[in-house]
């Protein structure tokens, strides 16, 4: 990541966080083309009609519903019955052998007043009902502030759930050792790089660390006996997982690799043609700006994009 590209990923990544910029932002003209290129709706509908687009090209998928802004019980617990509403829908429709929940503790109530066990027992609520539609649960990752909470969440919901996975961030400095806890039996690891804005003193900042981080971290969940899910869009990254793979005998099904939905539809393909497991994250609802933005941030062509969109070009 040349200089540029790095001080225009800090600057987009504070947006994230601004209210201001964010009402702003709702208020502009932005064209369906702009959402639509990384979320595919705001409905249960809208998100389960691309699952299906997914699953017909071989393609499995993680849904989030969006939001992280959680301020109330009351809004914990809605995001905890969208997802339970999800779920069932998966299970009427015949889709929870193809997709899965991802799931935001925050978005479940961690950063409120008792948070921790208010996140838990959500949490707790949405994995028995993704074990009764017979599908699984991810716990995704956030910003290096709530690690620790979302692991010890993660270690609790496995005593009764032990398919639900976790997610950890390579270009935190911590990762490589979350990785040796977590590459355990029975263990469902998804890697990624990571999007927030951390500091320094947390988080490699460069490019090359983070990827050289990416491949020591995927070394360590590909030698171990969990379920590793790789997820990238880095042809590096892609190349060194399959690479990793080879060297200690895993086979097609014994792990996975994970993109988002809408970047690199291509290689999506490619990969699940070739035999590979593939599943894109898909995330639905109306709160969207946070992970807009930070989808912005990981590639400057996304940036071009949304200019383009955005003028009607």
């Amino acid at each position: 990541m040349n200089t540029v590209d790095a001080v225009l990923r800090r600057s987009l990544l504070a947006l994230s966080g601004s209210a201001r910029i964010k009402a702003l932002a709702l208020r502009l003209p932005l064209t369906a083309a702009v959402v639509s290129r990384f979320v595919p709706g705001e409905t249960v509908e809208e998100c389960l009609a691309a699952v299906r687009a997914l699953a017909a090209d071989g393609l499995r998928a993680s849904i989030d519903f969006l939001g992280e802004d959680t301020t109330s019980p009351e809004q914990a617990a809605a995001v905890r019955d969208a997802y339970l509403g999800v779920l069932a829908r998966l299970a009427d429709e015949g889709l929870a052998d193809t997709a899965e929940v991802s799931i935001k503790l925050t978005a479940l109530g961690l950063g409120l007043p008792g948070g921790r066990d208010l996140a838990l027992a959500h949490a707790r609520e949405i994995c028995a009902a993704a074990a009764a539609a017979g599908t699984t649960v991810t716990v995704d990752a956030e910003d290096h502030t709530t690690t620790d909470t979302t692991l010890g969440i993660l270690a609790e919901l496995r005593r009764d759930h032990p398919d639900a996975g976790g997610v950890v961030q390579a270009y935190l400095h911590r990762t490589l050792d979350d990785c040796s806890l977590l590459a355990g039996p029975g263990s469902r690891v998804r890697l990624c790089k990571g999007a927030y804005n951390e500091p320094v003193e947390v988080a490699h900042q460069s490019r090359e660390e983070v990827s050289a981080s990416y491949v020591a971290c995927a070394r360590i969940l590909l030698a171990g006996d969990g379920y590793p899910m790789l997820a990238t869009h880095d042809p590096e990254m892609i190349a060194a997982v399959g690479e990793l793979a080879a060297q200690h005998g895993r086979d097609p099904g014994s792990y996975e690799y994970q993109m988002l939905y809408g970047i690199r539809a291509d290689e999506q393909r490619r990969l699940a043609a070739g035999g590979q497991t593939v599943r894109i994250y898909v995330p639905f609802g109306t709160d969207w700006w946070g992970y807009f933005i930070r989808r912005l941030a990981e590639r400057p062509a996304n940036v071009a994009f949304f200019l383009r969109a955005l003028i009607g070009r």
